[in-house]
Formats: C-alpha cells, sequence, structure tokens
C-alpha cells in the first residue's frame, strides 16, 4: 500500500485536491442544492454540519488508505463544481477482506452533461489502483439515476448486485451495485452497508 499519494492531481479539465475545512461552504452549497439530488431527494444535506461529517469520513479515508474523496475544481477557474473520489470502506475494519473503495462522484448541477463526471470516476479509479490495487472498486446507486450508473460503465464498472434498496422511503426503489471485478459476499456486504 502506498500512503504517499499526491494531495492535489489535475486531469484534462480539472483539479482534484484532498479536502480542507475550508471547503466546506462550497461543497455545501453543491450539495445543498435539490437539482443534484433529483434521484434521491431524501439525502440531500441541509445544513452544512452534515457536509462536516461526510467530509470527515473522507479525512478518515485519507489518514487510513491515503487517499479519499478529493473537491473538484475547474482547472480553468478554480471554482468548486463538487466533490467525489474513492473512499476505502469496510464493514469489519479489521478485516482486510472487507475492504473496497466507494467510487462517488457529485458535481454541481450546473456542470452535469459535461463529461466531468467520468473524467473524475476515471482519475480515481486509476489512483484507487495505484494506493489499494488488491482493493474492488466499486459504486452504488439507485437504478433510477442512469447518468451515475452510464459514468460507473464508462470509469470500466459492471453491474455486480441488484436488489431492493433497504432503507429507502421508496419502496419500490432498487439499489445498484457496480464494481470493477466480483465481489466475495463480505465485499458485497461492505457495499450495502
Amino acid at each position: 500500500m502506498s500512503t504517499d499519494f499526491p494531495l492535489e492531481i489535475t486531469t484534462d479539465r480539472l483539479l482534484l485536491r484532498r479536502p480542507v475545512p475550508d471547503d466546506l461552504a462550497d461543497v455545501f452549497a453543491v450539495n445543498a442544492d435539490p437539482r443534484v439530488w433529483t434521484h434521491f431527494p431524501s439525502l440531500r444535506p441541509t445544513a452544512p454540519e452534515q457536509i462536516g461529517t461526510m467530509m470527515e469520513r473522507w479525512w478518515r479515508s485519507w489518514e487510513r488508505a491515503g487517499l479519499g474523496s478529493w473537491t473538484v475544481r475547474l482547472r480553468e477557474t478554480g471554482q468548486t463544481i463538487g466533490n467525489g473520489g474513492c473512499t476505502l470502506l469496510a464493514s469489519d475494519p479489521d478485516d482486510p477482506a472487507a475492504r473496497v473503495w466507494n467510487l462517488g462522484y457529485r458535481l454541481s448541477a450546473d456542470h452535469h452533461g459535461h463529461g466531468y463526471a467520468t473524467e473524475l470516476a476515471r482519475a480515481a479509479r486509476a489512483a484507487a489502483a495505484e494506493v489499494m490495487p488488491e482493493v474492488p472498486v466499486i459504486a452504488f446507486l439507485v437504478e433510477h439515476n442512469r447518468p451515475s450508473a452510464a459514468v460507473a460503465e464508462k470509469a470500466g464498472l459492471s453491474l455486480v448486485h441488484r436488489a431492493s434498496d433497504a432503507g429507502n422511503p421508496d419502496p419500490a426503489v432498487m439499489r445498484l451495485v457496480y464494481a470493477d471485478r466480483p465481489l466475495s459476499a463480505v465485499q458485497l456486504a461492505t457495499a450495502l452497508r
């Protein structure tokens, strides 16, 4: 495992940076927009503290694994347009076989449809392969979020699981899990937590 992954990388159009506390307001502004949550409105954060809790999970992943989610900025302007990357998850922290990289991407609605999520997802998958190649990369999403599924597929992930989305306020919603390889039962359990 490499723990010296750069804190900031660039892609063709994006600057991906390890988040810092000063990013909270910008990340909250993106995530609080109802247009960003059209596929799962009940998860939309309504207070900055919720983003702070989310960022704490990213920081733990950075500390534990040397990689976590990034703040996403446009290279050309420096504008924050979202967050995303790979965060290490484990249903049993003491069992390395229970680990998965959770690929996530949440971008400003004003920047949807420009390929930024795919650019981010491909960079995140490459970073995870560099840091811990033995750990599968997964993305979980609700079935009716076709744009998110398309990004997972463009990043090289395949559908490995489909079932009811436990805990969703709408019992008809299905949960999809995409992965870069077959998952063990314990890895799938981590993905479904």
